[in-house]
């Protein structure tokens, strides 16, 4: 005789499997955790917490919690600079930045930069790091191999957000009392132009397709486009309420913004700057994160305590996916393609992975590990392993001058800070230990 299932309890059952596909992992951090970076030459993920005022960092691999790191009062925001391997954490309620060695796991230096809620952003052609001090009304510009303070550039009152434009070697950063972006120049450090936007400024994201940088204006239920080469004034795309986080699609040059108030992604076409989709996900959406090698948009859901996973192709919801309380920053490690979310509520970061979906996307890309030469896919380097089992030699990546920028792993290694232009791969041979020189390009 056949038992019959309820058809609640089915549908709970298939419920739990997608999620167990996609929740691979939690780890216990410090309390507050606001930001997350990848460190790709020694494959870990750092983790900034506000409350216990450290850093948490959690071994790529295994998911494991190598150490933490005291900072500064206010641990809240971090970047990576590749070319020394360091991580920058700007600490919010001391007004400085602690520097932390990549190699070692041990704060190396501290900065003192500005009052208030911080940004940071880094520029790879100057080796330069960028402290957007709100309080202070104030860029800190930090030298990268020193670790000193070499600039401050005045902007508009109360800096929340940066970005850089590689192809013009430009820094943006959105004050928000000012209803302005001021345009810093990479090299020279002086403010070239400024931007009328709309108000309550919360977010900006740069579009290397289109030489575009997008302003999302909470206040005004807008996203200003800015063309990168002219600093005009392109569109004014309309969105729902309240937009407040970015992200590019760089395989379908499409711009991903939420809107908190509204519980929706905006989907704006970045060559025509018009809207093609409107997604609704969980309540109030406040962080995006892109991931390039399964072509996804990540959707961390504040209010939810979700993260809805959006496919970049088709602009709809193909998973939700149960996370700790207040989701609120993410990263991509794209050796094991997993997306991290660092959630501010229960000191713990959620470790969402889509297995189907990586080897769908390697797939269509038509990758080929087992060539003899490295390919890039959607800004991550893919490089063969040994063919002799266990003798695997480390390998660099350097640009036009010879100078090493990064160091390799066999597998995915994500090159998508890197500025486009030409580089080489230096990777040692399991016979002899031989050197190989192989050119690659990095490009959008």
């Amino acid at each position: 005789m056949r038992t019959r299932v309820p058809m609640f309890l089915c549908l709970l059952l298939a419920s739990s499997a997608l999620h167990a596909q996609w929740l691979e992992d939690s780890v216990n951090v410090g309390d507050g955790p606001r930001a997350l970076c990848y460190n790709p030459q020694n494959h870990k993920v750092y983790c900034a917490n506000q409350l216990s005022d450290d850093v948490t960092v959690i071994d790529a691999a295994t998911n494991d919690v190598i150490t933490t790191i005291p900072t500064a009062d206010g641990a809240l925001v971090l970047c990576y600079n590749p070319a020394n391997n360091k991580v920058y954490c700007a600490n919010e309620g001391a007004g400085n930045v602690t520097v932390i060695d990549g190699a070692g796991d041990s704060a190396i230096a501290t900065i003192t930069t500005g009052p208030g809620y911080h940004a940071l952003c880094y520029n790879p052609n100057n080796n330069r790091v960028y402290c957007a001090n709100h309080g202070g009304n104030t860029v800190s510009v930090i030298d990268g191999a020193s670790d000193s303070v070499v600039a401050t550039v005045a902007v508009g009152g109360g800096p929340a957000a940066l970005c850089w434009n590689p192809t013009d070697n430009r820094v943006y950063c959105a004050s928000d009392s000012e209803m302005s972006v001021a345009v810093i120049d990479g090299a020279s450090n002086q403010v070239v132009d400024t931007v009328p936007v709309g108000y309550s400024l919360y977010a900006l994201c740069y579009n290397r397709q289109s030489n575009k940088v997008y302003c999302a204006n909470a206040g005004s239920n807008d996203v200003t486009v800015i063309d990168g080469a002219t600093n005009e004034v392109l569109a004014t795309v309309e969105t729902e309420y309240a937009p407040c986080a970015l992200c590019h699609d760089s395989a379908g040059n499409k711009v991903y913004c939420t809107n908190y108030v509204s519980s929706s992604v905006t989907v704006i076409d970045g060559a025509a700057d018009s809207v093609v989709a409107t997604v609704y996900v969980g309540n109030s959406p406040n962080v995006l994160c892109y991931n390039r090698l399964d072509n996804n948009v990540y959707c961390g859901n504040h209010e939810d305590r979700s993260v809805s996973v959006i496919s970049a192709a088709a602009d709809t919801v193909i998973a939700t996916i149960p996370v700790g309380s207040n989701p609120w920053f993410a990263c991509h490690n794209p050796v094991e393609n997993r997306v991290y979310f660092a959630c501010y509520g229960n000191a713990r970061v959620y470790v969402l992975r889509n297995t189907v979906g990586l080897a769908e996307a390697t797939k269509n890309a038509e990758v080929r590990t087992a060539g003899a030469k490295p390919t890039i896919v959607r800004g991550v380097l893919l490089l063969p392993q040994s063919p002799v089992a266990g003798r695997q030699s480390p390998s660099a990546l350097l640009d036009i001058s010879g100078r090493s920028v990064m160091t390799l792993r066999a597998g995915a290694n994500d090159v998508s800070h890197l500025a486009p232009g030409v580089y080489f791969v230096r990777q040692a041979q399991a016979q002899a230990q031989a050197q190989a020189i192989r050119k690659v390009i990095v490009s959008e």
